[in-house]
């Protein structure tokens, strides 16, 4: 009996401790948050914006100081979202703020798809050639993150730090071979010899259609990541290949210097007397701050709408796009009467072909009285495409992915892992096929005949549609398609795309065709609440950080069998995620 008292004290004072501790972390967070109030920040003169280059790229910043302050707290800052739209807003500010007089780079480990570094590397570029400094300075740089310091007036690494300069591999996960190891078979229908979405499940390696399409749009990607860090670094391409295959990541600092790839090796501590070089008595602004600067632009009574459609098209994911939401979305923006134009922002790799049908209709719609402008982000492609298809232009990064035109389906059969389960089943049925298609066995050759037949008319009318919006033949989109994966450079030349950039260019060429001089800028759908972000941040989002962190690279290999589970329908989407290393 004394040994349960003192067992029971003991649980009771535990919890009381751990009770106490969280309330202090309740209020560590609260006070994050209250510090990230809305109070609208006042430049002073000779201002640096200070622009950390770390934390996970997404298209657009979220309301969610939960998150932040509980990654800052954890000590999971690379978790940390980072909104391009608000590093795009921060850098046009400091472009034409008389305030600022140059950006200070800190930092080399942002995470992000390559045509949104280039997103910001072109905007740095503007802000440049507004007569102000951009210097960088990183302990480490990433490949992506050099590429985009290297607009720099001046390149500035640890003494001991790593530069990664190696060249680009593509890398995909297949799942083919432990699936046979659990009794799972995948069984597939699909169009399109290069609609290689389906081969992590049944291959355990690229195809060499595949193949052929990755390398393809590897190399594009590549060479302009080289291109645009030969331009500013007055170094060839040639060159610089050369320097890659040495693998810079291990080689000597010095080498970094007398390659031309570094102006200096300092400390950290020493980018204060370079700043100073620039003004003595300069001050830093840094990121969340600069986003409570006003931006000086005067009320507008017309508007341009920036629809974003972000994430995979009825996927499992909460941060997915869900159809239905976003028609509701565009059937708003369509009747309101000030927005005269929109812009349509696509960084999906597609998904449902069913929903990519549903939006592509309600953007129909909302063409025939408004201008509409599709900017592509990272991917816009298969389902991503289909959305896009019909717009007056498109607005593609040369890196972007896009295309993939193609469809399939996938149905796993489990009666192997029945087996080794020791399952049976049994039950009855009223008509020929009323008990297909079934998880427990294999398709017979009428069901996969239809099946086949199902995803043959849904990729006659993707193909159409893309006919149809392009004012290209079926046949010409045919010859593009067949599910091939294209970067926004090779979409260019085959038709695909009609011009190369940002959301920039995207808003200034529907300001054009809407006859606008003057104009706001409307986001759409409207930014969930803290209420809303603090719940989901507490739920299946925070699962979903905490085992990206955890699990790393096989993290993958969990959501690509959790999403196969879950997918409902025929899919109009491009491969699974391809890993850049």
């Amino acid at each position: 009996m004394k040994q349960f008292f003192k067992f029971t004290l003991a649980t009771i004072v535990g919890i009381i401790i751990a009770s106490i501790l969280g309330i202090f972390v309740l209020f560590g967070i609260l006070g994050a948050i209250a510090a990230s109030g809305d109070t609208t920040v006042k430049l002073k003169p000779n201002t640096v914006y200070q622009l950390d280059l770390s934390g996970q790229l997404v298209d657009r910043s979220e309301d969610d100081p939960f998150s932040s302050a509980l990654s800052e707290l954890s000590g999971q800052s690379a978790l940390a979202p980072v909104g391009l739209d608000d590093i795009l807003a921060n850098i046009e500010k400091a472009k034409n703020d008389s305030n600022i007089i140059g950006i200070y780079l800190k930092g080399g480990m942002l995470t992000g798809g390559f045509a949104s570094i280039k997103e910001i590397r072109d905007a740095l570029l503007d802000f440049k050639a507004e007569g102000k400094f951009v210097i960088a300075y990183a302990d480490n740089y990433l490949q992506s993150n050099y590429y985009l310091a290297s607009v720099a007036d001046k390149i500035l690494l640890n003494p001991s730090g790593i530069l990664e300069l190696k060249g680009l591999s593509a890398e995909l996960l297949f799942l083919k071979n432990t699936l046979d190891k659990i009794g799972v078979d995948m069984q597939v229908v699909k169009v399109g010899s290069f609609k290689s979405a389906v081969e992590p499940f049944i291959d355990t390696k690229m195809s060499d259609a595949n193949r052929q399409q990755v390398t393809a749009y590897t190399t594009s990607i590549w060479n302009n990541i080289v291109d645009g860090i030969a331009a500013n670094r007055n170094i060839s391409a040639d060159q610089l290949n050369l320097y890659a295959d040495e693998m810079m990541t291990f080689q000597p600092q010095e080498k970094y210097i007398n390659y031309g790839l570094v102006d200096s090796l300092v400390y950290v501590d020493e980018v204060d007397s370079i700043l100073k070089g620039y003004c003595k008595d300069y001050k830093l602004v840094k990121h969340k701050p600069m986003t409570k600067v006003a931006s000086g632009k005067k009320f507008q009574k017309d508007k341009i709408a920036v629809i974003y459609a972000v994430g995979g098209i009825d996927g499992n994911s909460k941060n997915d796009i869900i159809s239905e939401k976003l028609v509701e979305t565009i059937d708003d923006v369509s009747k309101a009467k000030d927005v005269k134009a929109v812009v349509l922002r696509v960084s999906s790799p597609g998904g449902s072909a069913y929903g990519s049908e549903q939006i592509w209709r309600a953007l129909s719609n909302l063409k025939k009285d408004k201008p509409l402008i599709v900017s592509m982000g990272d991917y816009a492609a298969s389902g991503g495409y289909y959305i896009s298809c019909m717009a007056d232009s498109i607005v593609a990064q040369p890196n972007t992915l896009t295309g993939s035109i193609g469809i399939f389906g996938l149905i796993p059969n489990i009666e192997g892992l029945n087996k080794k389960l020791g399952l049976t089943y049994d039950g009855v049925k009223t008509n020929k096929l009323s008990d297909a298609p079934s998880l427990n066995r294999a398709f017979n050759v009428e069901e996969k005949a239809l099946l086949q037949h199902y995803v043959n008319d849904g990729y006659e009318l993707f193909v159409k549609r893309c006919a149809d919006g392009r004012d290209m033949t079926t046949d010409q989109i045919k010859v593009i398609a067949e599910g091939r994966v294209w970067t926004g450079e090779e979409a260019l030349k085959n038709g695909l795309v009609d011009v190369l950039g940002g959301i920039d260019e995207a808003v200034a060429i529907a300001a054009n065709k809407a006859g606008l001089e003057a104009y706001q800028i409307r986001e759409y759908p409207a930014k969930e609440d803290f209420a809303t972000k603090l719940m989901k941040s507490m739920t299946s989002e925070l699962e979903t950080k905490w085992m990206k962190a955890y699990l790393g690279d096989q993290y993958q290999a969990v959501r690509y069998l959790k999403e196969a589970r879950e997918m409902q329908g025929i899919q109009a989407r491009m491969e699974y995620e391809v890993v850049f290393r």
